[in-house]
């Protein structure tokens, strides 16, 4: 049987399983998002191994564009007892409603830059007070 010291992990061997930089452990802790198991007599930090499990989750809730805030409080819930998979699915639908706002700003923008393009015309001489006319010919109308 393993005692208590043996599954514990130094933040180096947790950066070497994880793959995750020693000062970004340090930061999750320092947010909440991990927590030490306690120091070394030389002071280093030890992590029970189950912090391989919250560093992998928390690096697959960031691809999916979870801010850190939002992975604590799903990580608060889950250190509480309580299977955090409601307030994934909320938080991620709400990411969806933003990605598809993205995408219509995204679209209006092409349409307006396909507008531009469409009807461009070189322009050899400069022109008092201003860059580029073609570009500059809506500024005052979307202000």
């Amino acid at each position: 049987m393993l005692t208590q010291k043996q599954k514990l992990l130094l933040i180096g061997q947790v950066t070497n399983m994880s793959g995750v930089p020693i000062r970004t452990i340090r930061y999750y802790e320092s947010l909440g998002l991990l927590k030490s198991s306690g120091r070394t007599e030389g002071g280093f930090r030890q992590f029970s191994v189950d912090v391989l499990t919250r560093l992998s989750f928390i690096k697959r809730a960031q691809n999916l564009g979870l801010s850190l805030e939002e992975i604590r409080d799903i990580l608060q819930v889950y250190d509480q007892g309580q299977p955090p998979c409601g307030e994934i699915k909320e938080k991620l639908a709400e990411k969806v409603s933003q990605i598809d706002d993205q995408i219509a700003q995204l679209l209006t923008l092409r349409s307006e830059i396909g507008d531009l393009l469409s009807g461009w015309q070189d322009i050899n001489s400069k022109q008092e007070d201003t860059i580029c006319p073609i570009i500059q010919q809506g500024v005052g109308s979307r202000e």
